[in-house]
């Protein structure tokens, strides 16, 4: 140690006590057992200064100084360690600086020196001594992987490094041993400082001897590894450079140059990653397979050089296409991981890649069996990563995006959200400032975009917007990764746009896409897909606005992309299908036929091109198939007519690709057949195979909101079908079309509730499987928790694992259905019925009648009990056009009269005017016309009248004493929200109506009558009861004062008559309680607001003084002997337009809840008509309550009872537009 200086440091005034000190003295210098005094020169009172040096050798674990003052006292100490003059003669520290500890208070004193290593033989024994324990720590790390090895390894060499004096010959070999060693840990864990440290380390080698290819290779790896991490271009730059220099002055053809080809390939493959230039690819190749003829097939190396070329030759098959080169890979890759020693630390590295290579195959051939062995590999990969790898994040994100790969293929949302769930870890262990952050949220965001494409979730394009937008911003301006990230966030804005509207998002879509276009250099491998991703949004754009001049410049763009991909490039035959579409656009505007004829040219180039496994081989087909039809239009070319159903037939039957478009292909070939060839035997098979596909479309997997979501496009397809099977003269195939395409949802749920006495008998096991996952299904898919954009990932990330787990359920569900229809006897088990089926077990009581309502034709179909076949009653004189029209009429009617729905903040009643529950009444004017009545008489006339006329069912006498049939009603289409119950003629000398015939039903399916009348069985006698609540008072809600009244008032005739019955009223009851009661009564009559939500169904609503009760939260409950639902509320069977096949009401939802039967309204009552005939109804139940049924409650004649209130409702206010209005909304549903 020499240039010692003592410094008072800190604050210094007059009122600090001032310091005398004299001299240093140091224990621990040999020879010196009482310590070695080193006198004060140049003192003053701040600084003293020592002119001796003062040596620390090399066998002592320290010296200590003490700092003495004028009389010999001892005014400071400190320790000066070993270990801590080393690191700083390694760290090349200017000066070592210590801290003295002073025995007065108030002052801070510090010790400084230089610190030289002196040129002795002791020194250099030490530091070779050093090394030598460097290079078995680095050894053993090479062959454990034991991430402490190298960490030990590191202290070695840099404490050998301390032991060599600058201008010592042995320093250089020091500095690479422990650049190499820091090289090592940087593969493993990646840390910038390491990396800053091994390039400064080879820096200083290559000053003392320039030209050294020990220290020029590691110069060059270290470079490579920052560029990776940071991606300065710089730096791979230099390093390539410092490699080639290397190679090219490499004097033998030995192990070593081995190695340095391996190092420069790689780097040549990092700087293609980051310009796109192939030519260093391509050399990156060459150098390898040079290297790999230099040693023999068992060399250790042997893996190591094919893994490498096995990846790089799958980036170049990513670019060029060239099949020969991803065989190659694969080749390449398989051999590796066949030579790789089990254990060894690069074998999940190895497992990755090719996996990767598997999934680039798949990419472009479509062969499932390549990306499931490819998610094996990565899975396996994962698996042997351990935790706080800094390869970790990659692996998943790869494995990721192998799954990403499979979902686009299989359209398995459980795959989609596992892509997402690991991408969302990957990004969750990558740190802030990691230069692959952005490309991991990239990714992630496109997971999110890949499973809204089939769920149509907002929150999930809203999380792949946010995703993306993030990437772009912190993507560097210079990074060429920018055009493609640029793109992706463009076609996630075009998709958005779609579900918003916003035409800003059809501008914003353009202008990110040109950016991109603008920001990629020439020749890039990714040009003709950015040039496509423009096309599809200046083709959206123009969908939007008819601006011609964005499909022209749609057209331009997409041939240019063409002219950029050459042979075998994996996006030619997208852009080829963007031609044919963008063409027959175009021809729609201008009627040039020319523009059809290169639409055909296109879409047949495509297909020739694209391979038969690969997942757009539909869209392929149902392109060619639409342009085909778009020219038999014109032309009247049979040819082409026969030909369009052909490639719409492929594209609907195949295994392959989107299930929409597979499923618009299906009704396009169905559509045609139907139209052109109305007697051909293909009707048949073209709409099974479109009501097959539908099922799919809306599977389990969804939550039930995305199944109504999906089913909002897609309505229709059931009726078109069944009225091609009545034109047909098969009505027993309508019938089946009807029950499998309508009702989806509530089918499902049904299904869930299917008793399993039968398969309980074969095989009690699978039974029992069957029931639990049947019980844990609905409460997993009827809601899910949304994901909030500000939400912490740690949480998406568990939201994403419950999503996940709803998908697994999904998956169990039909794994245990097939092994129940591989049973001898179950083949059919939980299938749509068919006809035969669904007449075995009809009511007695009366007869179902499923009215289709389609635009070629409308007609009924009659199910009565002992006919083997379904009766056809033809309704010439309706039409859909007529049944809108009634429904607008009415709808008209209702508003006017502010009987439409509104929100449960809608004001109070106007003093004495009574309040409907739901919705404010107003006083309702006369009118002169009667609209009403006139939708009433044509429903009477066109639908009611002819079928009650064809069932032969007569109008009941006065005089008749036998109780009216019962029919149950099941309308489609628009027919859905007319009142077929109260159809009839009310004005005139002789009125007639329905009620005058029959007692009515409705139903949203024959199954779910069906099902009742089989699985028929007494309620248990401990639960049979009524339990009834009133909520006269909810929160943001106008005050019902007479659901008080009401309850009150049935609680008191039940209870007289003996039921078990209980009452509780608004805030005595919680919504727990309301649920018990539901569990503990058989019956309930809920006096409330209800509130519909159209958007989400089963948010759908009870409003209670304390709190609400959703439907979802119904559907939850195991409602095992439900019975009877009085729904004391307003618009509790409305429907949705949107999805008018669907009963999505509160009506149908306690049906699927497990209630037999269930009262409702079909619009806003008012509070006296409800009491009128909520009293009534239970005093006729009560009136035909037979002796010794004690104390239980059936409602088995509930349906009779609303006909009896309703009628008496109706003597009381007549047949007037007002009156009818009053008691038309009850209904009955169910049995």
């Amino acid at each position: 140690m020499t240039d010692i200086v003592v410094e008072r440091t800190g604050e210094i005034g007059d009122d600090k006590p001032s310091l005398n000190l004299t001299s240093l003295l140091v224990f621990g210098i040999p020879d010196f057992p009482e310590g070695k005094c080193f006198p004060f020169v140049n003192a003053s009172s701040t600084r003293w200064e020592v002119r001796d040096s003062i040596p620390m050798p090399n066998d002592v674990e320290g010296i200590d100084c003490i700092v003495k003052g004028e009389e010999g006292e001892d005014e400071g100490y400190t320790h000066l360690s070993a270990v801590r003059v080393s690191r700083a003669i390694m760290d090349r520290e200017s000066r070592l600086t210590e801290k003295i500890g002073l025995s007065a208070p108030g002052m801070q004193l510090t010790l400084s020196s230089k610190v030289v290593v002196m040129a002795t033989e002791a020194n250099e024994n030490i530091a070779f001594k050093f090394r030598a324990v460097g290079n078995e720590f680095q050894t053993r790390f090479e062959n454990s992987g034991n991430l402490q090895d190298i960490d030990y390894a590191i202290i070695a060499n840099r404490s050998a490094l301390a032991f060599i004096p600058l201008d010592s010959a042995n320093r250089l070999n020091a500095l690479i041993s422990l650049a190499t060693t820091l090289v090592k840990r940087i593969e493993r864990t990646g840390a910038l400082c390491d990396n800053d440290d091994a390039i400064m380390l080879t820096r200083e080698a290559l000053e003392m001897s320039p030209g050294n290819y020990d220290a020029l290779n590691i110069l060059g790896l270290s470079l490579y590894f920052r560029f990776v991490r940071v991606g300065e271009l710089s730096d791979i730059n230099e390093g390539i450079s410092a490699l080639q220099n290397v190679v090219s002055h490499h004097p033998q053809q030995d192990y070593r140059l081995v190695l340095l080809l391996n190092t420069l390939s790689a780097a040549l493959g990092g700087r293609f990653q980051k310009t796109g230039e192939l030519a260093d690819l391509s050399e990156g190749i060459a150098l390898l397979q040079r290297a790999i003829t230099l040693i023999p097939s068992n060399h250790h190396l042997m893996h190591c050089l094919l893994n490498n070329l096995g990846g790089s030759l799958a980036l170049r098959f990513d670019r060029s296409g060239e099949l020969s080169d991803i065989a190659e890979a694969i080749t390449a890759q398989r051999r590796a991981v066949g030579l790789i020693p089990q254990g060894h630390p690069a074998l999940p590295a190895y497992l990755k890649l090719l996996g990767k290579s598997f999934g680039v195959r798949f990419r472009r051939i479509g062969d499932l069996k390549d990306i499931t062995k490819a998610i094996a590999l990565q899975q396996k990969a994962v698996e042997l990563t351990p935790h706080g790898h800094i390869d970790l994040p990659a692996r998943l994100d790869s494995l990721g995006t192998m799954f990403s790969l499979r979902f686009r293929r299989t359209e398995d949302l459980s795959e989609a959200s596992e892509a997402i769930s690991l991408r969302q870890r990957a990004v969750y262990l990558t740190s802030a400032g990691d230069i692959e952050l952005p490309a991991r949220l990239c990714n992630l965001g496109s997971a999110f975009q890949d499973r809204f494409a089939i769920t149509r979730e907002p929150s999930d394009m809203a999380e792949a917007l946010l995703l993306k937008r993030r990437a772009v911003d912190l993507t560097d301006p210079d990074d060429l990764e920018l055009p493609m990230r640029l793109s992706t966030l463009g076609n996630s804005v075009r998709i958005g746009c779609k579900s918003t509207g916003e035409l800003s998002d059809a501008d914003e879509a353009v202008s990110l896409h040109r950016r991109a276009v603008a920001l990629i250099p020439q020749g890039h491998g990714e040009v003709p897909n950015l040039l496509l991703n423009l096309s599809n949004s200046l083709t959206h754009r123009f969908q939007r606005t008819g601006n011609l001049s964005d499909l022209d410049e749609a057209a331009a763009v997409t041939r240019r992309g063409i002219e950029s991909a050459p042979p075998g490039h994996p996006h030619r035959h997208y852009l080829l299908l963007r031609v044919a579409e963008t063409c027959i656009m175009r021809f729609e505007r201008t009627q040039n036929i020319s523009d059809v004829s290169e639409s055909i040219a296109a879409a047949q180039r495509a297909l020739e091109i694209v391979s038969p496994g690969h997942v757009d081989l539909a869209h392929t087909h149902r392109t060619l198939g639409w342009v085909l039809s778009r020219r038999s239009e014109l032309t009247t070319d049979k040819g082409d007519l026969d030909a369009s159903i052909s490639h719409y037939r492929a594209a609907a039957l195949s295994t392959l690709g989107s299930l929409e478009i597979r499923l618009d292909a299906a009704k396009s070939w169905a559509a045609l057949v139907t139209h052109h060839y109305p007697q051909s035997p293909e009707i048949l098979p073209s709409f099974d195979t479109a009501l097959g596909l539908l099922a799919l479309f809306a599977g389990l997997d969804r939550t039930v909101q995305g199944r109504y979501v999906q089913l909002q496009n897609t309505s229709g397809i059931a009726l078109n079908a069944a009225a091609a099977a009545c034109a047909f003269g098969r009505e027993d195939k309508a019938l089946e079309w009807l029950e499998q395409g309508r009702c989806l949802v509530w089918s499902q749920l049904n299904n869930l509730r299917t008793p399993l006495d039968d398969l309980q008998e074969h095989d009690g096991a699978l039974a029992k499987k069957i029931a639990d996952v049947s019980n844990r299904l609905p409460g997993a898919g009827s809601s899910r928790d949304s994901s909030s954009l500000d939400m912490p990932l740690s949480q998406k990330i568990s939201l994403e694992a419950e999503a996940r787990a709803h998908m697994e359920l999904a998956r169990e569900w039909d794994e245990l259905l097939k092994t129940a229809r591989a049973i001898p006897g179950f083949e059919s088990f939980l299938k749509p019925l068919s006809c035969s089926s669904l007449t075995t077990n009809l009511p007695e009581e009366g007869p179902i009648v499923v009215i289709n309502v389609d635009q070629s034709r409308c007609d009924a179909i009659a199910l009565l009990s002992g006919m083997d076949e379904p009766l056809l009653i033809a309704l010439p004189n309706f039409s859909v056009e007529k049944a809108t029209k009634y429904r607008t009429d009415l709808k008209s009617q209702l508003q006017s009269r502010l009987l439409r729905a509104r929100g449960p903040s809608d004001s109070a009643a106007p003093a004495g005017e009574s309040m409907p529950r739901g919705i404010r009444s107003a006083k309702i004017g006369m009118h002169e016309d009667h609209p009403v009545r006139g939708v009433l008489q044509g429903l009477w006339e066109d639908v009611v009248k002819p079928i009650l006329n064809a069932l032969g069912i007569s109008k009941a006498t006065e005089a008749s004493e036998e109780a009216l049939p019962r029919i149950w009603w099941c309308p489609t289409g628009p027919l859905s929200f007319l009142p077929l119950h109260a159809a009839g003629v009310y004005r005139g000398t002789d009125p007639e109506s329905a009620l005058d015939y029959v007692v009515s039903s409705y139903t949203p399916t024959v199954t779910a009558i069906t099902d009742r009348v089989k699985n028929r069985r007494s309620i248990d006698t401990q639960v049979s009861g009524l339990f009834l609540t009133n909520q006269p008072c909810a929160p943001d809600a106008p005050p019902i004062h007479g659901t008080t009244k009401e309850v009150q008032s049935i609680f008191r005739r039940v209870e007289e008559s003996g039921v078990r019955a209980l009452e509780l009223e608004g805030g005595d009851m919680t919504v727990d309680q309301c649920l018990e009661s539901m569990q503990n009564y058989s019956s309930i009559h809920l006096a409330c607001h209800a509130a519909q939500n159209a958007a989400e169904p089963l948010q759908s609503r009870f409003l209670f003084h304390n709190g609400s009760l959703e439907l979802a939260t119904i559907l939850k409950t195991n409602l095992k002997d439900a019975d009877l639902a009085f729904l004391s509320a307003c618009q509790t069977s409305t429907g949705d337009e949107k999805v008018s096949d669907e009963a999505v009401h509160l009506a149908a939802g306690m049906l699927a809840a497990g209630y037999r039967r269930v009262v409702a309204t079909m619009w806003s009552i008012g509070d006296t008509p409800a009491q009128e005939v909520a009293t009534d109804f239970y005093d006729f139940i009560i009136a035909q309550r037979k002796v010794d049924t004690g104390t239980a409650f059936d409602g088995t004649l509930s349906a009779h009872a609303l006909h009896h209130a309703t009628q008496r409702l109706r003597g009381r206010l007549g047949d007037s537009e007002n009156s009818l209005l009053a008691w038309i909304p009850f209904v009955h549903f169910g049995y």
